[in-house]
């Protein structure tokens, strides 16, 4: 991995007391489990974490999305790595959703390594071998109030982790999702966000399981978006994984000329770590949101605003309100993503 980071430019190897320097800059930092699909965007966000003296990384738990879950594992290894933090755990998820069946994969937005088709050498780490619902079970056990969970991918492993315990929702501190789309369209079509799209069941288990949780569609995150003047910006910075991260977003950039005529990148995932890291850049709506599993609008996230008192009880009546973020200071996330992204 030293050689992949020589080959990129990055700042010198991997750097051996980097976790330990970013527990020690922070006197309380939050114990916090990245459930994930890297994965380009998702890539940044979790370098971002281990940049983070906010939070402490103990682990990261993969899943299908962006890529299959085998290939997630070894891109969260990788990263781990890259970050000089290869002893945190990494915990493999589920394969496929909950109802079985082949798992939607966007290799054509992320390319088939997941990392925009640069091909890094594999990890010399190995993963755990518990699964990833068995490891966010035990952590937040270990922490009952104190774990929180970044969740990027389809929520299949939380699905299952709150089936193998029933205390799970009560104990984890917070759960913050990227996915849905609230009011606007989706990514995967007019209903649907990939993400919920990937696992509709496993994402209705979630939201109604009691947790506290707070969800950030992409009707916030593609507000949020590198332009190629911002890319290019990155390319130049002096930051310790810019030259990476750069290589990566090249792929990535092109996707979305190509499908959204935007000329750069949206950012799901960094501003999805935002949300728990600095959440007062946000404004939220809180009401119960229930997921479509079946028909046209499968994957479809609708939220009960508490508008109307209902005359009779339908399938939102009865389950706690969850945070739904609701607008984003679009400059002030912008900024804080760079100065992470950046940081030499």
């Amino acid at each position: 991995m030293e050689s992949v980071l020589n080959n990129h430019k990055v700042n010198g190897a991997i750097a051996d007391a980097e976790c330990d320097w970013v527990l020690a800059s922070h006197s309380n930092p939050e114990k916090l489990i990245i459930d994930t699909d890297p994965g380009i965007d998702d890539s940044m966000a979790i370098l971002m974490a281990f940049q983070s003296p906010e939070v402490e990384v103990l682990g990261l738990t993969t899943i299908f999305g962006n890529v299959t879950t085998e290939d997630a594992s070894r891109n969260a290894l990788i990263l781990c790595e890259i970050a000089g933090c290869p002893d945190v755990p990494v915990a493999e998820g589920n394969p496929e959703p909950l109802k079985g069946g082949r798992p939607l994969v966007a290799d054509f937005i992320h390319g088939s390594d997941g990392m925009g088709n640069i091909f890094l050498p594999p990890p010399k780490a190995n993963k755990i071998e518990k699964s990833a619902s068995e490891f966010l079970v035990e952590k937040v056990n270990e922490y009952p109030g104190e774990v929180s969970v970044l969740a990027l991918g389809p929520l299949t492993n939380l699905a299952l982790a709150i089936k193998r315990d029933s205390s799970f929702a009560s104990k984890v501190k917070r759960v913050v999702v990227l996915g849905g789309s609230f009011f606007a369209l989706g990514n995967v079509n007019p209903a649907a966000e990939a993400n919920i799209y990937g696992d509709p069941e496993a994402a209705d288990i979630v939201f109604t399981s009691g947790a506290n949780i707070v969800v950030v569609g992409i009707n916030i995150t593609t507000q949020v978006k590198f332009t190629d003047d911002d890319l290019l910006q990155l390319k130049e910075s002096k930051g310790k994984y810019a030259p990476l991260l750069s290589d990566m977003c090249k792929f990535y950039r092109d996707w979305h000329v190509k499908s959204d005529g935007v000329y750069g990148i949206f950012l799901h995932d960094p501003v999805s770590f935002l949300a728990l890291v600095r959440p007062d850049l946000f404004t939220y709506k809180k009401g119960v949101v229930r997921v479509e599993t079946e028909g046209i609008c499968v994957g479809h996230t609708l939220m009960d605003q508490g508008l109307k008192r209902w005359n009779s009880s339908n399938p939102w009546t009865g389950y706690s309100p969850i945070s739904v973020a609701w607008t984003v200071n679009v400059d002030e996330v912008l900024s804080y993503i760079k100065e992470l992204l950046m940081k030499p």
